[in-house]
C-alpha cells in the first residue's frame, strides 16, 4: 500500500520535464521575422533623342496671283482649272488689234523723224562750208544745228513709244510667272479687263515642295538654346533638324522635311515662337491651310537616365520621389527632376544616376532605412543588353 504514493510521485515529476522540454524546444524553433522583397531596376545612361511634337498648318511654298497688265478684252483662256502649269505658260490671250495699231503709229513717227533727221543733217553740212566763207548767216547755221537735234530727240522719242507699244503688246499674252496649279478661273471669254485690277484673273499655287509653319513656346526655345550652350544636348545629325508629320486623319505623311528657321520675335498674344519647316510633296498630299503635327529632332542629350514611371512617385506639392535601394540593401529615399517622358519611362535629369537599383515593385511594404531583399526585374533587353526603351524624347 505505501508503493502507490511513490508511483505517483514519480509520474508527475516525469510529466513536469517533459513539459519543460517541449517548451524549450518550441522557444527554440519560433522562425524570426523576414526581410520585405522588393523589385528593383539598374538604371543605364546611354544618348537620348529629343523630339518635340508641335502643331501646325501648311503654307504654299509660292502663291501667284494673276493679273491683266494693260486693257482690253479676253478672247481666250489656255487652260483648264486646276491644271498643272509650268513658268511662262500662256494663260489667257487679251485682244492684241488696239496694241498692234499703236505699236504701227509709233513705228511709222519713228520713220518720219528719222527722216527729218536725216534731211537736218545735210542741211547741217551746206551751212557748215557756207559759214565758213561767208555765204550764210551764223544764225541760218545754228538754227538748222538746232533743227538736227530736234529731228534726233524725235527719233528717240519714237524708238521709245515702239518699246512701250511693243511691251503692251506683249502684255496681250498672259504668262504664268512660276510652275504650280491654277485654282478657279475669275473670268472667261469676251470679259473685259483692266490694267492692275484688284481682282486676279487666277491664283497659281507651287504646291511642291511646302511649308509647315509650326509654334513652340519661347520658354522651351530658350531651354535649348540653354541646353545647346552648356553642353546638355548636342545638335542632332549635325545641326539639321529632320521633322516628320502627322496628318489630320492621324496617318503618317511620308516624306521627311527640314526645319528651315525660327522667327526672331515672340508672339505677344500667345507668348510662342513660329517655326518653318519645308517638305517634298510630289503627290500634292498636302494642302495649304490643312492642320497637321509635326514631330522635330531637336537634339541628342548624352548621358540620358530613363526611369520607369511606376518607381517614381509624386507628393501631394508634386515633387517627384522614388526609392533605391543603397549600401546593405537599406532602403534610401531620393528627390528627382523630370524632364519628359519616352513611353512608359521618365527622363531623369537629377536625383538618379547610372548604376542605381530603383525599387519598382513592393513598395507599399517599405521605408526609407530599412533592410529589404532584392529581386531585379525581368524585362526585354537590347543588343547592349540594357534594357529596350523607345529611342525618342516625347513631346514636353
Amino acid at each position: 500500500m505505501l508503493l502507490k504514493p511513490q508511483n505517483h510521485n514519480f509520474k508527475a515529476l516525469a510529466l513536469g520535464v517533459l513539459s519543460l522540454h517541449i517548451s524549450a524546444c518550441t522557444k527554440h524553433t519560433t522562425p524570426l521575422p523576414s526581410k520585405p522583397t522588393v523589385t528593383v531596376v539598374d538604371l543605364y545612361a546611354k544618348p537620348l533623342s529629343l523630339t518635340t511634337e508641335l502643331p501646325g498648318r501648311v503654307t504654299a511654298y509660292r502663291i501667284a496671283e494673276v493679273r491683266p497688265q494693260v486693257n482690253g478684252v479676253v478672247l481666250k483662256r489656255l487652260f483648264k482649272e486646276g491644271d498643272l502649269v509650268s513658268a511662262g505658260q500662256q494663260l489667257y490671250q487679251i485682244d492684241p488689234a488696239p496694241y498692234e495699231a499703236t505699236l504701227a503709229s509709233a513705228r511709222a513717227s519713228v520713220a518720219h523723224a528719222r527722216a527729218s533727221v536725216t534731211a537736218a543733217k545735210l542741211t547741217v553740212e551746206r551751212y557748215r562750208a557756207l559759214v565758213e566763207a561767208h555765204a550764210v548767216s551764223r544764225q541760218d547755221y545754228d538754227n538748222a544745228l538746232a533743227t538736227l537735234q530736234q529731228d534726233e530727240a524725235d527719233v528717240a522719242s519714237g524708238e521709245a513709244a515702239v518699246q512701250a507699244g511693243e511691251i503692251n503688246l506683249a502684255y496681250t499674252k498672259v504668262y504664268s510667272p512660276i510652275s504650280g496649279r491654277t485654282g478657279r478661273s475669275s473670268i472667261t471669254e469676251g470679259a473685259l479687263v483692266t490694267a492692275n485690277q484688284t481682282t486676279s484673273l487666277v491664283t497659281i499655287t507651287q504646291l511642291d515642295p511646302v511649308y509647315v509653319d509650326l509654334t513652340q513656346s519661347s520658354t522651351t526655345v530658350i531651354r535649348l538654346k540653354r541646353e545647346l550652350a552648356t553642353g546638355q544636348i548636342r545638335h542632332a545629325a549635325g545641326n539639321a533638324a529632320p521633322t516628320r508629320l502627322l496628318l489630320e486623319d492621324g496617318a503618317a505623311f511620308e516624306g521627311t522635311g527640314m526645319l528651315q528657321f525660327s522667327e526672331v520675335t515672340v508672339d505677344q498674344g500667345t507668348g510662342s515662337v513660329t517655326l518653318r519647316a519645308i517638305f517634298p510633296n510630289p503627290q500634292g498630299l498636302l494642302m495649304p491651310g490643312m492642320f497637321v503635327r509635326a514631330t522635330i529632332e531637336e537634339g541628342v542629350r548624352e548621358g540620358a537616365v530613363l526611369a520607369p514611371q511606376q518607381g517614381i512617385t509624386h507628393t501631394p506639392d508634386g515633387a517627384a520621389t522614388a526609392l533605391v535601394v543603397g549600401t546593405n540593401d537599406t532602403v534610401e529615399k531620393r528627390t528627382v527632376e523630370l524632364n519628359g517622358a519616352v513611353g512608359d519611362q521618365w527622363v531623369v535629369t537629377k536625383g538618379l544616376a547610372a548604376g542605381d537599383r530603383l525599387i519598382v515593385g513592393g513598395l507599399q511594404r517599405i521605408k526609407p532605412g530599412e533592410s529589404v531583399a532584392v529581386r531585379p526585374q525581368v524585362a526585354a533587353q537590347d543588343s547592349a543588353g540594357q534594357p529596350s526603351s523607345s529611342p525618342a524624347l516625347a513631346a514636353r
